[in-house]
């Protein structure tokens, strides 16, 4: 019978934990009030500012298997040590950028390496926390996840408003350096003696499981992450500045907060079919709001569904894959992660021309259908899987 007890030291180390990914995140949505920002200051349209973010998603997932493999052999402690101080480094070198494409760069190796933290953060949460209360530890993550993108959608627009978008970059960019230092108190997980990469990674993409779990958390990532990218600047295209803006962009990372108290409890109580099809309908009612009318009303009860859907869907999608494949759950996760910000990455750049043209009408709308597609495909491939696993 699995256990259904915190392994010892387990609250210290998940509050570690929750420091690093809320940097991580807060980091990674800080941009997104800037845009205009940016752009005004830099001489770039909404696109090519909008870019920066789009470069910053696509280094952050294309670097995971790297940073997978890298924590098998030498600690996932150690390499969110060593991606958080480089990527202090550059996050201090992007607040001086003298242009847009050289802000690009800067960022892309500033998401490269805070991508290292997520993914090492559900390892340890999958190789410490019992199955059967597992996913309790990782909406605990999330929470913090969301929390730092409440901060920084809330925060980096009103701090940009004040001191400007190149202070924003810098504040986080030291919060990352002295994260690099605090992180030594986190002990390291027991490590097995890792499988080669290539042989990591063929096991894992010849389970069509995973692979279920890797389209699904695509599609997510596209049209959660990737489309609230815009939300700030829908919102400052009506006339509101980007301190308001942000505010109403912070609806997403309050609504997560808010509603993974609701998740934490059900954990054991309901199906994860069940937990990922009310993350389905609240996705849907997430953008159907908007959809229907973009007002700064909208865009705020939007984004609190929408924290619901994360709180709900992805923390189960999380779980999921952290046991799909448990003898590779590194390379696995890592995959998942990269996966999940392709699809951000995506879902930022297929949008960026109708949001440069101000036309995010059309954005929320393809952004509903998909979500619909999302929301239905999930709970129902989770319920195979479930049956498919009883059945041995």
């Amino acid at each position: 019978m699995s256990s259904t007890t915190e392994p010892p030291g387990g609250r210290g180390a998940l509050r570690l934990l929750q420091a690093a990914v809320a940097t991580s995140s807060l980091d990674r949505f800080a941009i997104s009030p800037l845009l205009l920002a940016i752009g005004a200051e830099l001489g770039a349209s909404l696109a090519q500012s909008a870019a920066v973010a789009s470069a910053y998603f696509l280094a952050y997932g294309l670097l995971q298997p790297v940073w997978g493999m890298l924590g098998d052999r030498i600690g996932l402690v150690r390499v969110m040590r060593i991606a958080l101080v480089i990527a202090g480094i550059a996050g201090v070198a992007s607040a001086f950028a003298p242009s847009v494409l050289v802000l690009a760069l800067l960022r892309t190796i500033t998401g490269g390496c805070f991508g290292a933290v997520n993914p090492a953060g559900l390892v340890y949460v999958g190789d410490t926390w019992p199955q059967s209360i597992r996913q309790r530890a990782l909406v605990d993550l999330a929470a913090a996840t969301s929390f730092g993108v409440a901060v920084a959608t809330a925060g980096a627009g009103a701090l940009g408003d004040w001191a400007g978008w190149r202070v924003v970059l810098a504040v986080t960019a030291l919060l990352a350096l002295m994260l690099g230092v605090v992180l030594r108190r986190l002990p390291e997980p027991p490590r097995k003696t890792p499988s080669a990469p290539l042989q990591a990674l063929a096991t894992v993409l010849r389970e069509r499981w995973a692979l279920v779990v890797l389209v699904l958390v695509f599609a997510e990532g596209a049209v959660v992450i990737g489309v609230l990218t815009y939300v700030a600047p829908a919102v400052e295209s009506l006339g509101f500045s980007p301190t308001v803006s942000g505010l109403a962009a912070a609806g997403y990372g309050v609504g997560v907060v808010l509603f993974s108290r609701s998740v934490r409890p059900l954990v054991g109580r309901l199906s994860t079919t069940a937990l990922a099809a009310v993350g389905g309908v609240l996705l849907v009612a997430g953008w159907g709001v908007p959809a229907a009318a973009v007002t700064l009303p909208t865009a705020v009860v939007g984004g609190l569904l929408l924290g619901g859907a994360w709180a709900f869907l992805h923390s189960t999608l999380q779980n999921w894959a952290t046991s799909v494949v448990p003898q590779e759950r590194a390379t696995t996760i890592a995959l998942f992660a990269a996966t999940l910000f392709l699809g951000s990455a995506a879902g930022t750049a297929v949008a960026g021309p109708a949001a440069d043209a101000g036309d995010f009408p059309a954005i929320l709308r393809v952004t509903l259908v998909a979500s619909a597609a999302l929301a239905v495909a999930a709970p129902l491939l989770l319920a195979r899987y479930a049956r498919r696993s009883r059945a041995g």
